[in-house]
């Protein structure tokens, strides 16, 4: 007999079987036991979490030979044939490669044959999304007022995509990912009756990487038997899945404690060496410190950080070296390198300017500008603001505590003789000094607003031109946030309050000269480096 894989030999065959979704299994066995079935039914939800699984269950329950019933037998010949897959009743249908209106068609007029030798016919219909507006448009009738004998059955992972005509005629179940700790309690079974040795936390590992998704978690573990030798241990894990390691995110955050931006460094060039992704343990450390803020909340519950009891212990321990404000600053520098790497194509130079920055000083440059006027124990100082605009503390940058004021208020703070105060040529001056300072509270707001001019200033808004190009440079500042940081910085530098007002030209931007971004030039001072050519 050839082998089969666990993702098969594991599936659900009754609704007892089915992990995770009790919401589910409770409404389809309430709706058999009270001969209350639906005519039509959508099951949405992410992959592999047992839609289809549940969809061939329900058609054994209600062509059961004992059926309707909650608890199909699984031995009678009806049962037997739709495990097997080859019932002449259970049409099992790929909405991806059937999706055209001649396939609906076939589809329609084959639902007037009453059922070979079942009670009921059972369409499943696999990716419904997939289907055409055409095609949804045929089945519409047939939908809403099928023959007694037939059932139809959908299933998808995008509900959104689904046609409102369609959803409104069908009973709409929706399935949830499964929790870490659900996965790894399944496995564990799994493991047992397969008598296969497996540590704790590479099943912990293997359920964190199938994020949600049962039948994944069921396919890296049956790769994992086969790879492993003897013993499936954490090290298996992520040589083959190329995770980066618990131990690496505490070790990298306690350089970070510590103020070793050397050794920080250090641990990334050795993840890098051993070919993992550093797009992934970018994202690992950022849930790392997203652990760290909810150990913090919570003192360490395991179910909220989904993790086990022993590392949320020590977990927590680290929480402890970390104030609320220093991990949402240390939270968003992170968020913010994980913006420039789209945009540069590369994860590696922000994610090291990233570890310097945070190794530096934990709390984050935007967390305590007081500290960082000036740095004499790095190598290369900030250039000094124009003689209008002089070097100013960057802002404290938290999301939560910018607020827009309301047109009244500022009308009545700064009015006439606010704005009178500032002149369009008095802005142009220290405008080199407000990007470098929007620059140190976020990089990416300063390296935006870097490539605006100021045109103009009217009771107390000051116009910013962008080239008709860099459309995606005014619509990222026009941001809640964003507009408020610039506001926040203007007011710091220039001492007077000013609304800002983003407006395109229609001129276009020439090709940019690398050297002038905020950005490049603090990964140049960083690294003592310089620009060898341009394109």
């Amino acid at each position: 007999m050839s082998y089969v894989v666990f993702a098969l030999k594991w599936r659900p065959q009754d609704f007892t079987s089915i992990v995770g979704q009790e919401h589910i299994v409770t409404t389809l066995k309430n709706a058999l036991q009270k001969n209350r079935l639906a005519h039509a039914y959508l099951f949405a939800g992410p992959r592999g979490v047992g839609k289809t699984s549940t969809a061939r269950i329900l058609a054994k329950a209600i062509n059961c030979v004992q059926g309707p019933t909650a608890e199909p037998c699984g031995k009678c010949p009806s049962c037997l044939e739709i495990t097997q897959g080859n019932s002449l009743d259970v049409i099992e249908i790929d909405g991806a490669s059937n999706r055209g209106i001649d396939e609906i068609r076939t589809l329609r007029e084959s639902v007037k044959f009453a059922p070979v030798r079942s009670r009921y016919k059972v369409y499943i219909i696999d990716e419904v999304h997939q289907i055409t507006p055409d095609g949804f448009n045929a089945l519409l009738k047939t939908l809403e007022e099928p023959p007694d004998f037939v059932k139809f059955i959908f299933a998808t992972t995008q509900a959104n995509k689904v046609m409102p005509t369609i959803i409104s005629r069908c009973q709409r179940l929706d399935f949830r990912r499964l929790s870490a700790l659900e996965i790894v309690g399944q496995l564990e079974k799994i493991v047992a009756a397969e008598q296969v040795e497996v540590d704790k936390e590479a099943l912990i590992a293997i359920a964190k990487a199938s994020d949600g998704a049962l039948r994944d978690a069921e396919s890296i573990l049956d790769e994992l038997v086969s790879f492993a030798k003897g013993k499936v241990s954490l090290a298996s894990v992520v040589s083959v899945l190329g995770l980066v390691e618990q131990e690496m995110l505490f070790a990298i955050t306690d350089k970070i404690v510590s103020h070793d931006a050397r050794g920080a460094l250090e641990i990334l060039d050795g993840i890098i060496n051993q070919g993992k992704d550093t797009g992934i343990f970018l994202n690992n450390l950022i849930e790392h410190f997203r652990n760290l803020m909810v150990a913090k909340v919570s003192h360490g519950d395991a179910r909220l950080i989904d993790l086990p009891e022993e590392v949320c212990k020590q977990i927590l321990k680290q929480a402890d070296l970390f104030t609320m404000e220093e991990i949402f600053s240390a939270f968003n520098i992170l968020m913010n390198a994980q913006e420039i790497a789209k945009r540069l194509d590369s994860v590696r130079i922000p994610l090291e300017v990233t570890l310097v920055k945070l190794a530096h000083d934990k709390k984050g440059e935007a967390s305590q500008p007081k500290h960082h006027v000036k740095h004499e124990h790095t190598p290369h100082e900030a250039p000094p603001a124009p003689k209008e605009a002089p070097a100013v503390k960057p802002p404290v940058y938290r999301e939560k505590s910018v607020t827009l004021p309301e047109p009244k208020q500022e009308e009545e703070k700064e009015g006439p003789e606010a704005s009178a105060q500032i002149s369009l040529e008095g802005v142009k001056a220290s405008w080199q000094g407000i990007v470098e300072t929007l620059s140190k509270a976020k990089i990416s707001a300063g390296t935006y607003l870097n490539e605006g001019v100021p045109v103009k200033i009217d009771r107390s808004v000051l116009t910013v031109s962008f080239p008709m190009n860099l459309s995606l440079h005014k619509e990222a500042l026009e941001r809640k946030e964003n507009r408020a940081l610039v506001e926040q910085v203007i007011e710091q530098v220039l001492k007077t309050g000013l609304r800002v007002n983003f407006i395109l030209s229609k001129v276009e931007a020439p090709a940019p000269d690398t050297t002038a971004s905020p950005f490049i030039k603090s990964v140049l001072e960083s690294f003592g480096g310089r620009v060898i050519a341009e394109d």
